[in-house]
C-alpha cells in the first residue's frame, strides 16, 4: 500500500447537532451546544468530528431539504457560532468534516422558487424536469420515502423528480452551471477552514439516459428508484471534476453515502488512485437483517444472520484492499443503535455487548466513525405508541403499510418500528441523570430514551471498566498499531455461527480478533494462536483463553 493517508489512521465521531446538546433551552442542539462539549470528543481521542447538515432548510427531512447552502439554521445559531466552533474544534487539534447535500435541495431554495415558474429562465435546468406522458407521470419510479417520485408543477406543464420527499427536488447535474455553482459553494465552505465533507446519496447524481419505466414489486405502484438511478455513467466524471474544482487544493477527509453501491462501484469512487473520494459508506451490512419481504422492506424486528454478517464484511474488507478504502460504521443518524440490533441491550449484556461490537468494527481495515451515545452504549428508545415518532420515511411507512396496504397490523409495525427506525438514534444524548439527561432545560424536540437515569456519559466516566475507556482503548490502538492500517484480512470459520474470528497479518505480525456474538459460553481453539501471544485488549479483565463468555471480545498480537 501507498503512503498511509492521515484519515486512514484517523477516527471519526459523528454529531447529530439537534440530539447533541442544547444551549438555549427551545429543545433543539445547537452549535454552542457542541462546542461547550469539544472536550469530552477530545476526551475520547477522535480526530475529526462529522456534522450533519446545520444550512438553512425548513426542516422536512431534518435538515436533508437545503434551502440556503451558505447560511447557517437559525434553529442551530449563526455563522458567528459556526466559526467560533471551527476555531475550538482547531484548537484542540480536531478536524471537521461537513455534511453535505448535492443530489436534491429544498423546495424553498431560490433555484427551485425560479425554476418552477417557466420553462425558459436561467435555472430552468437546474433541476430535472419532464413533460407528461399520456397526461401522468414520466415513469413509474417510486421515491425512496413512498409514493410516486415525480410532483406536477401546473406553471411549467411539466413533472420534477424527487428520489425523496416531494419537497427535495432532484438537481441536474448535466448542467455545468449548476455543477460550477455547487463547487463554488463546497469552496466556500473550503475556505472557511472546514477539513472535509461527508457527501449524502453522492452516488445518484448521475441520472440514467433515457427515462424508462422500472419493475415493481408484486402488488406495488410503483419502481424501487434505487438500482434504477444509482451509480449512473457520468457519475466519475462528476467525481473527478469535484475534485479538480475543490478537493485537490485540500487535504480533506471525503466520504460519498452511496446506497446500492457494489464492491466495483466503490474501487472506482473511493480507489486510492482515482481521484475521486477517499472512501464511501456501503449498505450491504446494514441490509441484512431487512424483512424477507421485498415489499416490506427495512421494516422488520428480527436479528442478523452472523454467517450472513461475515460474509458481507468479508467481501468489503478483501474486495478493497489494497485498491479502495472502507468507512467502518455500526451506527449512524439513520440506523438504529446497534447494541440492541446487533448486540443485546438487556442491563446484564448491554455493556459487553457493545464492547464486543466495538473490538469487531475497530480491527477491521478502514476509517471508522462512532456515533454521538454508542461510546457509551446508548440502546433504542422502545418507543410503544406512534406519537413518539417524528421521523418522515418512519411515519409514512407506517402510513402506507398499516393505513393504505393493510399488510402489517399495528402492533407489528410498531414493534418494527422500535427495532428499525431511524429516531432510535435521534433520540437525545444522554449526559446525566438531570431533567431531560441533561440535554435541554426546556422540552426536547425528541423524547429522551427513558432509561437515561442508568444510562448516561456521567455515570459511565465514573464507571471504572467503562465502555467509553474501552473506545478510548480502542481509538489509541488504532492511533498506534499500524497492523489494524494496512494489514491483510483474513476470515475465519465462515460458518461459524456464533462467533466471529478474523486474522490481520503484516509481513511477521499477526493480530487475532475473537468475538463471541452469543449470550452463551463458547468454547473455540484457534491453530493460528501460539501461546505466547499477547492479549491487547479485551471486554473481561481476565482471558480463560478457549472459553469465551457471553459476547467477549479480544484482541490478540503475535
Amino acid at each position: 500500500m501507498a503512503t498511509t493517508q492521515w484519515w486512514q489512521k484517523a477516527v471519526v465521531y459523528q454529531v447529530y447537532p439537534r440530539s447533541f446538546q442544547d444551549s438555549n433551552g427551545d429543545g433543539i442542539g445547537d452549535l454552542p451546544g457542541i462546542t461547550s462539549r469539544l472536550d469530552y470528543i477530545k476526551k475520547l481521542g477522535a480526530d475529526v468530528v462529522w456534522l450533519n447538515p446545520i444550512y438553512q432548510s425548513p426542516g422536512v427531512d431534518n435538515g436533508y431539504d437545503i434551502s440556503d447552502y451558505e447560511a447557517i439554521n437559525p434553529e442551530f445559531g449563526t455563522m458567528a457560532d459556526f466559526d467560533h466552533l471551527l476555531a475550538q474544534l482547531h484548537q484542540r487539534g480536531l478536524k471537521l468534516m461537513m455534511d453535505i447535500v448535492v443530489n436534491h435541495t429544498s423546495n424553498q431554495h431560490q433555484w427551485f422558487i425560479e425554476s418552477a415558474k417557466s420553462q425558459d429562465n436561467p435555472y430552468a435546468d437546474y433541476y430535472i424536469w419532464r413533460d407528461p406522458v399520456d397526461g401522468h407521470a414520466p415513469t413509474n419510479w417510486g421515491s425512496f420515502f413512498s409514493g410516486s417520485a415525480w410532483t406536477y408543477v401546473p406553471a411549467r406543464q411539466q413533472y420534477y423528480l424527487h428520489s425523496f420527499a416531494v419537497e427535495q427536488p432532484d438537481l441536474n447535474w448535466e448542467n455545468p452551471k449548476l455543477r460550477q455553482t455547487i463547487y463554488d459553494m463546497m469552496n466556500f465552505w473550503v475556505k472557511k477552514g472546514v477539513d472535509g465533507f461527508r457527501l449524502d446519496v453522492i452516488n445518484l447524481i448521475s441520472k440514467p439516459i433515457d427515462f424508462v419505466d422500472g419493475q415493481p414489486n408484486s402488488g406495488e405502484p410503483y419502481a424501487d428508484i434505487g438500482p434504477i438511478i444509482a451509480n449512473g455513467h457520468r457519475l466519475s466524471a462528476f467525481l473527478q471534476e469535484m475534485h479538480t474544482q475543490v478537493l485537490a487544493g485540500a487535504d480533506l477527509i471525503t466520504v460519498g453515502e452511496t446506497p446500492n453501491a457494489t464492491i466495483k462501484d466503490a474501487q472506482q469512487s473511493a480507489g486510492l488512485t482515482t481521484n475521486e473520494l477517499n472512501m464511501v459508506f456501503e449498505f450491504e451490512h446494514m441490509n441484512l437483517d431487512g424483512n424477507s419481504n421485498p415489499v416490506l422492506g427495512k421494516w422488520n424486528d428480527q436479528p442478523v444472520n452472523l454467517i450472513d454478517l461475515k460474509q458481507s464484511l468479508s467481501k468489503w474488507q478483501t474486495g478493497l484492499h489494497g485498491k479502495a478504502w472502507n468507512s467502518l460504521y455500526w451506527n449512524n443518524h439513520d440506523q438504529p443503535r446497534i447494541v440492541s440490533r446487533f448486540g443485546n441491550d438487556d442491563p446484564k449484556y448491554r455493556v459487553v455487548s457493545a464492547e464486543m461490537l466495538a473490538t469487531m468494527l475497530h480491527g477491521l481495515q478502514g476509517t471508522p466513525y462512532i456515533y454521538e451515545g454508542e461510546e457509551i452504549g446508548m440502546t433504542n428508545a422502545h418507543f410503544t405508541e406512534l406519537s413518539n415518532y417524528k421521523d418522515l420515511e418512519s411515519l409514512n411507512a407506517y402510513h402506507h403499510l398499516v393505513d393504505e396496504e393493510h399488510r402489517l397490523s399495528s402492533t407489528q409495525m410498531l414493534a418494527d418500528l422500535a427495532h428499525m427506525s431511524r429516531d432510535n438514534a435521534r433520540t437525545p444524548m444522554q449526559w446525566d441523570n438531570s431533567l431531560n439527561a441533561g440535554f435541554s432545560t426546556g422540552t426536547p424536540w425528541l423524547q429522551v430514551n427513558p432509561n437515561y437515569p442508568q444510562l448516561n456519559v456521567q455515570q459511565t466516566l465514573a464507571a471504572s471498566n467503562s465502555i467509553f475507556t474501552y473506545y478510548q482503548q480502542l481509538i489509541q490502538l488504532r492511533h498506534t498499531n499500524a497492523i489494524l492500517t494496512t494489514g491483510d484480512y483474513q476470515l475465519l470459520d465462515a460458518d461459524d455461527g456464533a462467533v466471529y474470528a478474523y486474522l490481520r497479518t503484516t509481513g511477521e505480525q499477526q493480530l487475532l480478533v475473537i468475538c463471541n456474538f452469543t449470550a452463551h459460553d463458547q468454547v473455540r481453539d484457534y491453530d493460528q494462536l501460539p501461546s505466547d501471544a499477547q492479549r491487547l485488549i479485551g471486554n473481561y479483565t481476565d482471558d480463560q483463553g478457549a472459553t469465551l463468555r457471553p459476547y467477549e471480545a479480544k484482541i490478540y498480537q503475535f
